[in-house]
């Protein structure tokens, strides 16, 4: 044990009339919800970037968090797991997410980082065998180097390109061995910036090559979980080829890849989208890509990706209604893609804000599953489109036009606009949220 979280203890469910803040007040793991037990819903996963490697800086200012295990040895890097490790069991955490630069220190060239990558990978799977916490999903980091400043599977320089590639297989290898259940493709410099130096054509080829050795790896090694791609939009680069779930699965179809990939979906990316994060994961499902979400929050009045905390019951319950419509996650899960702020300096501010982030996403999922076992919102869904269910407008799908005049003219078609009811729905909607 070390000691950076001592005197904290495990957090456990005392219920909402608790007044003590190392405590769940709404999400209790083992409660029943829709046949299902609450941790099995949400599937939480601590993502270690934020927690643990992220210094505290922004657009205007450096490093305010002081960690005893920053640097570069593998010393630290496995001081780093120990204290991981911890405040997964403090959360009672079932899942983490990292990407390869989190966990080891960055080596002098791509067989030294491979070498840390294996020997911490090794080191965390001793660790995961005293814990309940499992792996939903590894990554690579292809964006934080000054060599990916244009891009990794886009890049110009076919030389980045070659060292991406070996770089993701490494973190396939790594999330394979330690039984993660997805695989995520972060593309965050896959963009432009001038298309005074862009070859679009060529830049969007490479992407779509890449994405298919990938999907080819997995089928090679016999991973068993889902490949996904998180849609991220205008930030860092200003025209981002993932922009949005409509973009990826334009792209995926493009190169033929709809059926091997899917998406992971964050809040704070949909909001820089200009979109809501339900649109973004009922579109995802609607399309069959549906897989897993970052959970977080933006500041609304700032023009950057601020990767707060959830703090918003109606709005989390916006996504796990959507979520749940879609069937719920197989594979995916809730990953608090989320950092403490700037000024957050104490141990008991990480694992609180998980705590609190924990809860928000608990209450809203009660409010969506009682809103679906309701069944309103969706007795008004299918009654605004009962008209489609008789046989002969379903035919009007597998018709023409010359045939669709005929019937109007014979029947005397004359519609009347009918209302959407939306007001209506809201105030059913806020009688559970």
């Amino acid at each position: 044990m070390t000691d950076f979280f001592k005197g904290i203890p495990q957090i456990r469910f005392e219920g909402a009339e608790s007044d003590n803040e190392f405590a769940f007040h709404h999400y209790n793991p083992d409660e029943m919800l829709a046949g299902k037990r609450m941790e099995d819903h949400l599937r939480f996963a601590v993502a270690y970037w934020h927690s643990f490697a992220w210094p505290g800086g922004d657009p205007f200012g450096g490093q305010t968090f002081e960690r005893p295990w920053f640097g570069d040895s593998m010393a630290l890097a496995r001081m780093k797991a120990d204290v991981a490790f911890e405040m997964f069991d403090i959360l009672q955490a079932p899942f983490f997410c990292f990407h390869d630069a989190d966990v080891r220190p960055e080596g002098a060239d791509f067989a030294e980082n491979t070498r840390n990558l294996e020997e911490i990978v090794d080191y965390i799977g001793t660790k995961m065998e005293g814990s309940k916490a499992r792996l939903l999903w590894g990554t690579a980091n292809l964006f934080s180097n000054r060599r990916f400043m244009s891009g990794a599977a886009t890049n110009p320089d076919p030389e980045v390109f070659a060292w991406s590639a070996a770089t993701v297989k490494t973190c396939m290898d790594a999330t394979q061995r330690l039984g993660g259940e997805n695989y995520v493709l972060w593309g965050g410099r896959e963009g432009y910036e001038t298309l005074l130096n862009t070859d679009l054509a060529r830049e969007s080829e490479q992407m779509g090559r890449f994405l298919s050795m990938v999907v080819d790896y997995k089928h090679k090694i016999g991973f068993k979980g889902a490949i996904l791609i998180e849609p991220k939009p205008q930030e860092p680069s200003k025209h981002q080829y993932d922009y949005d779930v409509a973009t990826v699965y334009g792209f995926l179809k493009r190169f033929g890849l709809e059926n091997e990939v899917k998406v992971n979906i964050e809040q704070g990316h949909a909001i820089l989208a200009g979109h809501s994060f339900e649109h973004e994961i009922a579109l995802a499902a609607s399309l069959g890509i549906f897989g897993s979400i970052d959970m977080n929050r933006n500041d609304y009045q700032s023009g950057w990706d601020t990767d707060q905390f959830p703090d918003s019951v109606p709005e989390m319950a916006r996504a796990y209604y959507e979520i749940l419509r879609a069937g719920g996650y197989t594979t995916g899960g809730t990953n608090f893609d989320a950092k403490i702020r700037r000024q957050s300096l104490d141990p008991e501010d990480l694992i609180l804000a998980h705590v609190g982030a924990m809860d928000v996403c608990a209450r809203a999922l009660k409010a969506a599953a009682a809103l679906l076992e309701d069944g309103g919102l969706e007795a008004n869904r299918q009654a605004r489109y009962a008209g489609w269910d008789t046989p002969e407008n379903r035919a009007l799908l597998s018709s023409d036009l010359a045939s669709i005049e005929a019937r109007v003219r014979a029947e005397g078609i004359n519609p009347q606009p009918r209302s959407g009811r939306q007001e209506r729905l809201e105030n059913l909607w806020n009688r559970f949220v």
